[in-house]
């Protein structure tokens, strides 16, 4: 989920954008015109308590633990089921569970104070035990966290030391610039839930979710829907919602009509149908950037080898046209940006003067027969029911034909493809279209990128790379920072990994009949930062 983000950090999109709707099931339907009887109803242009909202989403989650949740779908559910230590949007801190945040004189040493009165959805407190024992377990390697990364600093890890039960100060091996960035994406885990599991990530724990947020678990039928109900204890204030209900949908067509029938609530649009869901008078509909970079992914561990040779990935990319994608998916230039770097605009150190392979048809094929390659052949993976996947796919099959490259469209549910594209091993694929949201510090994206990373889905491996990404992340000079950065930005772009199509803005719809929404606080990945200021009018 960073840089001049909302809130959270770093964190990956797996799932591009789109929700939609499954059949009915009485569980998640409630429509928003219930709620309570009037003579309890406020004033007008107070806010109530009482109903439910509707989320759709576009897949299942794939896990509901805040260490390990890296698709859109786990990470929304997430962000209402637990609360973070606080968030960063424009540079300026807003505490959740921690109450204030103080580095050293030397930036070795800072010191985390938490609220006082603290507690888990089941009763249990919340004190410095559980942040400690988090930062141990994202430290573990045997957790296998794609968080670890960003406490390790020139090899040595970050010490978290418990000073009393509100007092936590971590102890670092070296100045890091980075580590605000890695300590916003921290979301308490209950030690007294998960300290005797083996496996953190696989724990039959997770199913059934204890965190700290302003909803609480109450019920997931998958395939259909996961409902949360109301924390009363939340020190936040409780929430005005009963429950929050998060729809799941496969299909954006009938996502759509359920949003327009009232069964959903609050959803994610593609451009193309922005029209005719403004065109009901019944929403809000709200655009906005995540700092989010749409990419077409080359799978260098594919079973046939093509793609670990970067003259071939360069003339894949010269066959497609940024500008041609940019209005193939997303109507126009207002949701999208051309990109060429790995980093987003509202990264640190950010530059879009690099190196690009686009629109050369001649020199792409070029490239392959220099390559030795000829009458290739790859599979390309494409969520069901995704507009923008599906749109992207049939161009890239086209324009990758025009260079005599044959493109085997292999269409999935929203749930298979996540689970194929996280899985390290896959290898009977070749291209995905997906996304990132790694917010301002570019730290954040050497999970990415690093060789043999947690979330280095390409498989791009460059000695190089990795010690830039190194170097920078520990560097406390900002000029020299910049400097690496800049450099590690040329050279991925030259190697080509992926394939930067776009920075795109994020549409949401939300209900007319739904107040809080500035106060709810719109965020990349996660849509709203603070659920519980939402409320039904």
């Amino acid at each position: 989920m960073r840089r001049g983000l909302s809130g959270v950090i770093v964190l990956i999109l797996l799932t591009v954008m789109i929700s939609a709707c499954s059949g009915g099931n009485n569980a998640a339907s409630t429509n928003a015109s219930q709620s309570p009887d009037a003579s309890q109803q406020p004033a007008a242009g107070e806010p109530k308590d009482g109903g439910n909202l509707i989320i759709g989403v576009a897949s299942d989650p794939v896990v509901l633990n805040p260490n390990y949740a890296g698709d859109r779908v786990s990470l929304t559910i997430d962000q209402a089921l637990y609360a973070p230590l606080f968030q960063v949007k424009n540079g300026e801190k807003t505490f959740y569970l921690a109450d204030s945040l103080t580095p050293s004189a030397d930036n070795l040493t800072y010191t985390l104070k938490l609220k006082s009165g603290l507690t888990w959805h089941d009763g249990e407190k919340l004190t410095a035990d559980d942040v400690v024992f988090t930062i141990d377990s994202i430290l573990d390697e045997a957790q296998n966290s794609f968080l670890r990364a960003s406490f390790v600093i020139g090899d040595k890890p970050v010490k978290a030391v418990k000073v009393d039960d509100v007092t936590v100060e971590f102890q670092l091996p070296q100045v890091s610039p980075a580590f605000e960035a890695a300590l916003v994406q921290v979301f308490p885990i209950p030690k007294h839930i998960f300290e005797n599991e083996t496996d953190l990530e696989k724990s039959t724990k997770n199913a059934s979710p204890v965190g700290s947020g302003p909803f609480k678990f109450k019920e997931y039928k998958a395939g259909e829907y996961l409902t949360l109900e109301r924390f009363d204890n939340y020190f936040g204030g409780k929430p005005h919602l009963d429950s929050v209900t998060y729809r799941i949908a496969k299909d954006t067509n009938a996502a759509n009509l359920a949003l327009q029938n009232g069964e959903i609530n609050v959803q994610y649009l593609d451009p193309k149908d922005v029209a005719t869901i403004q065109a009901t008078n019944n929403f809000q509909i709200l655009p906005y950037s995540e700092g989010r970079l749409a990419y077409l992914m080359f799978n260098a561990n594919s079973d046939t080898g093509v793609l670990a040779k970067k003259e071939v990935r360069q003339a894949l990319s010269l066959a497609l046209s940024r500008d041609e994608l940019i209005q193939t998916a997303y109507t126009s230039s207002e949701y999208a940006d051309p990109a060429k770097s790995f980093l987003t605009p509202d990264a640190l150190y950010f530059s879009n003067d690099v190196t690009t392979y686009d629109n050369d048809v001649a020199k792409a094929k070029e490239l392959l027969e220099a390559a030795g390659v000829s009458n290739l052949k790859l599979r390309y993976i494409v969520q069901s029911g995704n507009k923008t996947q599906e749109a992207i796919s049939l161009y890239v099959q086209q324009k990758l034909k025009a260079v005599g490259v044959e493109v085997e469209l292999q269409n999935m549910d929203s749930s298979a493809w996540v689970q194929k594209f996280i899985d390290l091993k896959a290898k009977d694929y070749e291209l995905a279209l997906t996304g990132y949201i790694m917010g301002y510090d570019p730290d954040a994206y050497r999970i990415l990128f690093t060789s043999g990373a947690s979330s280095n889905y390409s498989h791009y491996a460059n000695p190089e790379v990795d010690q830039l990404l190194k170097d920078g992340a520990g560097e406390a000079d900002t000029a020299k920072r910049g400097e690496i950065y800049k450099k590690a930005q040329q050279i991925v772009a030259e190697d080509a990994p992926i394939y930067p199509i776009a920075y795109t803005k994020t549409v949401v719809a939300v209900s007319n009949a739904y107040g809080g929404i500035e106060e709810a606080v719109l965020k990349p990945v996660v849509i709203f930062e603070d659920l519980s200021k939402i409320y039904l009018k």
